[in-house]
């Protein structure tokens, strides 16, 4: 299951602030807020999709992350690995380098990292 832009943006506040009251995620955002019922209203879906939980505390709900960031967005490459470059890592890798527009220095970053993985391998 995935998350819609909107509900992925609380969920960058969610993960960033790991436990959270809905007062803690409303200062999160930049001007213009959403407003209460907005957040309340991604907050239940977002419950209702697994990705948080929360606590009460009285009438006060704290929420929190039951899927790491890492692992959402290792599934969502992953996803559009499969979905856009037929399955293929290399067409992906080959898209990435080309079309970013990435400096002479990224690129070596980028090779020392992959090095490192094949060594680790």
């Amino acid at each position: 299951m995935q998350l819609s832009k909107t509900e992925e943006d609380l969920m960058n506040h969610i993960w960033k602030l790991e436990k959270a009251f809905m007062k803690d995620l409303l200062e999160a955002y930049p001007e213009p807020k959403p407003a209460n019922t907005t957040v309340a209203t991604l907050l239940k879906r977002m419950t209702d999709k697994g990705f948080i939980a929360y606590t009460l505390f009285g009438n006060s709900r704290e929420y929190y992350p039951l899927v790491k960031k890492k692992d959402y967005f290792s599934k969502h490459v992953n996803g559009l690995i499969k979905n856009f470059f037929n399955d293929s890592s290399s067409q992906f890798a080959s898209f990435f380098t080309k079309e970013t527009n990435l400096s002479k220095k990224e690129l070596e970053d980028l090779r020392a990292i992959i090095d490192l993985e094949i060594k680790n391998k």
